[in-house]
């Protein structure tokens, strides 16, 4: 098997999970923002931004515009760095969690690693 050919079934595999967030967040979060909106107006804002971050990089990564996938990736990370620190440090910030409170702890930490996962295969791909 190729490296292009293994490269190939990485990224299915990165899209694919990616597509799996894009429609998990983008459905909880306009749910609570719909219904629970009084809860925690902050959570939900940054769940759904979480949600629109993934749908840009499973469009990014599918269609190869892997200057976009790599920009979206990169603020991914760092919303997730971010706002996990805040939920530990000021956790009164969050009266609900977030896609990324904690560092993703909710989704077993999926949120922390896929864009590190993802960075690495574009990194990869574009060698």
């Amino acid at each position: 098997m190729t490296v292009k050919a293994k490269s190939r079934g990485v990224g299915t595999l990165v899209i694919a999970i990616y597509g799996v967030f894009a429609i998990s967040a983008s459905v909880r979060a306009s749910y609570q923002l719909l219904r629970k909106y009084e809860d925690a107006p902050l959570a939900y804002w940054l769940s759904l931004l979480a949600a629109v971050v993934y749908i840009i990089a499973t469009f990014a990564l599918a269609k190869g515009k892997y200057d976009l996938a790599n920009k979206t990736l990169i603020f991914e990370l760092a919303g997730v760095l971010i706002i996990g620190t805040l939920s530990i440090a000021v956790p009164s910030l969050f009266a609900h969690p977030s896609v990324w409170s904690y560092y993703g702890m909710g989704y077993g930490f999926i949120p922390l690693l896929l864009p590190l996962f993802g960075l690495w295969w574009v990194r990869r791909v574009k060698r």
